[in-house]
């Protein structure tokens, strides 16, 4: 589709979607590092805290189809502007809780809200930016804030929990959102398909994804054994099935057969989903080793997170692209989670008493640049062709990816480390064993980047020696998978 908007107005849509975006990625981790003093401040028990990150991720994976179908039914602009407002009223709520379970009910609703905006503000992108090199750009800087918007939450995070308390870590997406809502009158109204919503269909896919996320964060603290998680598990398994067998019949389908029907997006969607559960889990064990290991307060985690933003930043916006120009996004993706995947080897010779530029911050610069190729490459290769009138639910399923993948990642990985630790041979010192189990654990994020490269290389193709092939007019994405 070709944007009606001047240069200048582009630029404006750009930055608008690309906030909202950094926005609502960033919340998914900008209360990490603030856990302990929420704890204190609500008297939230400490097993319950993981509640405070899981509650926003439950309703944000779980609706996330649901959202994306809904703007385009509804109107794109429409629910981004919705969407936005459910996750200010939540800010505010969550800023002014007094107790745990009036900042999880915000949480929740900060996910809602998440939902609806971010499939919302990638479809918008497709409907503001004609295919070829400038959707192209557009989508790279979009795809960059999926990878930045973790890495920026941990940053802010530390600042506004040490100097100006918890609540702000609320309350700063109050003027961040009343600002995206400002700029909404630079976007288009995005295109609309005719027909109601496949109300079977984003019911049981909603209950699914959120049973599944909820199956995978319970197995990380509960084990895989444990009996609510395989029950909820089994029913999660269940309801996708029956999602499925609505699909077959639905006059309108939530999930078009043609989305995932292309191999391409469905291998761009893979290698996000490995991507997005080697990333979390990464974010996880570094901050605990920062803040365990290395006893730094908030406000220095945070500062620590800086070279991690700015390889994300040359990932996203000078390797990628330039890759992407010369190549296929299969080799782009590969070579990717190839870099993200050596970085995590790196992290693998963290010590207790280690020198910080050894290890820890030459690292996440690596691993920064290698995630934010990727992630650039995946957004670009999960929408890539798909047909403008799916393109809400094509953003969805790629935001679901990541979603979804992040919650399996940190729930095996977690795990995993717990196990290496308590297996420490008696008299080991606690830092040691804490530390070895959180290597343990980063280098297994290196084994779901290595899964990554191999998604790739079978599932995308590479670079047709035609370039010149005619495509359609209603193409979302113009480079090849």
């Amino acid at each position: 589709m070709t944007s009606h908007l001047d240069t200048r107005d582009t630029r404006l849509a750009l930055l608008v979607i690309a906030a909202a975006q950094l926005l609502v990625v960033m919340d998914g981790t900008i209360v990490t590092v603030g856990l302990p003093v929420i704890g204190t401040g609500l008297g939230i028990a400490e097993a319950d805290l993981d509640w405070v990150l899981t509650a926003y991720a439950l309703a944000f994976g779980g609706l996330l189809l649901a959202g994306g179908r809904a703007g385009d039914v509804f109107g794109r602009r429409r629910m981004f502007r919705a969407g936005l407002v459910v996750f200010l009223a939540a800010s505010l709520l969550g800023g002014l809780a007094g107790n745990g379970t009036v900042l999880m009910a915000a949480r929740v609703l900060q996910g809602v809200g998440a939902a609806i905006v971010a499939p919302a503000a990638l479809s918008l992108l497709a409907d503001t930016f004609a295919a070829g090199p400038a959707r192209n750009r557009a989508l790279g800087v979009y795809g960059a804030m999926g990878g930045l918007g973790s890495v920026v939450g941990l940053l802010l995070g530390g600042a506004l929990t040490e100097y100006w308390g918890w609540r702000w870590i609320m309350f700063v997406n109050i003027p961040i959102a009343l600002l995206v809502l400002a700029g909404t009158f630079a976007l288009v109204p995005g295109t609309r398909e005719r027909g109601g919503l496949d109300l079977p269909g984003a019911g049981t896919v909603t209950l699914a994804l959120g049973a599944l996320v909820y199956a995978i964060n319970r197995a990380g603290s509960h084990g895989v054994g444990d009996g609510l998680t395989v029950t909820v598990g089994a029913i999660a398994v269940a309801l996708l099935v029956v999602f499925a067998l609505v699909q077959r019949s639905a006059r309108r389908p939530m999930l078009p057969s043609g989305v995932l029907g292309d191999r391409g997006r469905l291998g761009a969607n893979v290698v996000m989903l490995l991507m997005g559960a080697g990333q979390l889990a990464t974010f996880y064990f570094l901050t605990l080793y920062m803040q365990t290991i290395k006893q730094y307060p908030p406000m220095i985690t945070g500062v620590a997170y800086l070279p991690f933003a700015v390889g994300i930043g040359l990932g996203s916006g000078v390797v990628g692209p330039r890759l992407q120009a010369r190549t296929s996004t299969q080799v782009v993706l590969a070579t990717g989670t190839a870099v993200a995947a050596a970085a995590m080897g790196w992290f693998s010779l963290l010590t207790p008493d280690q020198n910080p530029l050894l290890v820890l911050l030459p690292a996440q610069l690596a691993g920064g640049i290698g995630l934010g190729i990727g992630f650039v490459a995946a957004t670009i290769g999960g929408v890539q062709g798909v047909a403008s009138r799916d393109s809400g639910i094509a953003s969805g399923l790629v935001n679901t990816s990541q979603q979804i993948g992040g919650a399996l990642g940190l729930a095996v990985l977690a795990g995993i480390a717990v196990n290496v630790t308590t297996s420490q041979p008696a008299g080991t010192p606690l830092p040691d064993a804490l530390t070895s189990g959180y290597t343990v654990g980063m280098l297994g994020g290196g084994g779901f980047y290595l899964a990554a490269i191999l998604a790739a290389v079978l599932l995308l193709r590479p670079r047709p020696t035609n370039r010149h092939t005619e495509r359609k007019p209603e193409a979302l994405g113009s480079m090849p998978g």
